[in-house]
C-alpha cells in the first residue's frame, strides 16, 4: 500500500517564480530535488513535463445567458488570463499553471450528471438537458482560496437547488455528496502520486442540506460568458462563494443525496488542517498560516503584491450566517 503524501494547498512562491521553474524543469526534466525520487518516478515527471506534443486547451464556446440583477456586485473582475491561467486541478498537476497546460485531455463529450440517493425520482441528465431546463444567468462572486488569495469571477450557472428538486428529496437527504470525474487515463494526476500529490481519486466534497439548497449556491457551466474551460472543471462544477475554494468541485459527474456526511478529499487527506465546513473565516488560521488577509489575484504581477483583510463568509455573512447559529466555528472549521 503506498503511503498518502501530507501534501497541501498552500503555495506562498510567485507566480513569476512558478512559471520560471516551470521553463528549468522542461529544460532538464526533472528538478534537483526530484533526482530523490526512484528512477521510474524520474522518467514519469521526464515524460510529463517535457511533453511537448500535448494537445491546446481549446477555448469555451459563447453561451447565451441573463446578467443577475442581485448578484453583479461593482467589483473590480480577475482578468480572464488568470481565472483560466491559474488553477488548482491536482489532476493535471500541481502547479497553478499546469491545469491550463495539460487539461485538454480531459474528455467532455456526452457528459451525464447522475442525482441519486435519498430521493424520490433518481435521475440522469446529459448537459444539452442541463442547458435546455436551466436558464443560465451571470453572477459575480468573490473567490477566496484557502491558500490565502482571492479572485472575482463571473460566473455562468444556476442553483444547485433547481435540480436538487427535480429528483425530489426525501425526509432523510441531510447532506449532499458531489464526486469528480474518475479517468486515471486521460486524467494523470489520479493515477500518478508525482502528479496528482497522492491524494484519493475521484475527487470527492460535500455540503449540508440547507447549504445546498441555498439560492448562493450555483452549478456552474462558463465563466466570461463562455463554456468552462476544462482547467476551470469543465463541463459543470459546483461554486459556493462563501467557502473556500476546495469546497467547489470540478467535473462532477456524481450528486448524491445522504443521511449521514459524506467524506471529502481534503479533510480526509489532513483533517486538522482542511474542514468539513471550510467557511471562509478570518478569525479561525489555518495550522501552517493565517487566514487574516488574503492576496489579490491582479492584472498586475504577483510581486507586486496587493493585500486586503480577508472578510467573514467571504462577504456573504448576510445571506448566509443564520445557517450556523449556535454552531461553533472554531471546531466546525
Amino acid at each position: 500500500m503506498v503511503k498518502k503524501t501530507r501534501l497541501t494547498e498552500n503555495n506562498v512562491t510567485p507566480e513569476q517564480l512558478f512559471y520560471q521553474r516551470r521553463k528549468v524543469l522542461q529544460a532538464l526534466g526533472i528538478s534537483a530535488a526530484a533526482l530523490a525520487l526512484p528512477f521510474h518516478a524520474q522518467a514519469e515527471l521526464l515524460s510529463w513535463l517535457t511533453g511537448g506534443n500535448k494537445p491546446k486547451t481549446p477555448a469555451g464556446k459563447a453561451l447565451a445567458f441573463t446578467p443577475s440583477a442581485n448578484y453583479h456586485p461593482n467589483l473590480p473582475l480577475t482578468p480572464e488570463e488568470k481565472v483560466i491561467g491559474y488553477n488548482n486541478f491536482y489532476e493535471f498537476g500541481l502547479d497553478k499553471a499546469d491545469p491550463a497546460a495539460n487539461a485538454a485531455t480531459l474528455k467532455t463529450e456526452g457528459w451525464k450528471i447522475h442525482i441519486s440517493g435519498e430521493v424520490a425520482k433518481p435521475i440522469t441528465l446529459d448537459m444539452d438537458e442541463i442547458l435546455k431546463r436551466f436558464p443560465l444567468e451571470e453572477r459575480i462572486y468573490r473567490l477566496r482560496c484557502v491558500e490565502a488569495w482571492s479572485m472575482v469571477i463571473p460566473w455562468l450557472g444556476f442553483e444547485l437547488n433547481k435540480l436538487l428538486k427535480l429528483a425530489e428529496p426525501t425526509s432523510k437527504a441531510r447532506y449532499v455528496a458531489f464526486q469528480t470525474l474518475y479517468d486515471p487515463e486521460n486524467m494523470p494526476g489520479q493515477s500518478s502520486r508525482y502528479i496528482g500529490g497522492g491524494l484519493d481519486y475521484p475527487y470527492v466534497e460535500g455540503l449540508r442540506m440547507d447549504e445546498a439548497m441555498h439560492p448562493l449556491t450555483l452549478l456552474t457551466v462558463g465563466v466570461y460568458g463562455k463554456a468552462l474551460p476544462n482547467q476551470n472543471g469543465a463541463p459543470i462544477r459546483l461554486i459556493v462563494p462563501w467557502k473556500y475554494g476546495f469546497k467547489s468541485i470540478k467535473s462532477v459527474v456524481e450528486i448524491k443525496l445522504v443521511e449521514q456526511q459524506p467524506p471529502t478529499t481534503w479533510n480526509l487527506s489532513a483533517p486538522d488542517e482542511y474542514g468539513f465546513y471550510a467557511n471562509v473565516n478570518p478569525q479561525v488560521d489555518h495550522p501552517r498560516w493565517s487566514q487574516a488577509t488574503e492576496r489579490v489575484i491582479g492584472s498586475s504581477g504577483l510581486l507586486d503584491v496587493k493585500r486586503q483583510p480577508t472578510l467573514l463568509f467571504n462577504g456573504y455573512g448576510d445571506q448566509v450566517a443564520s445557517l450556523y447559529q449556535g454552531l461553533d466555528l472554531r471546531s466546525h472549521f
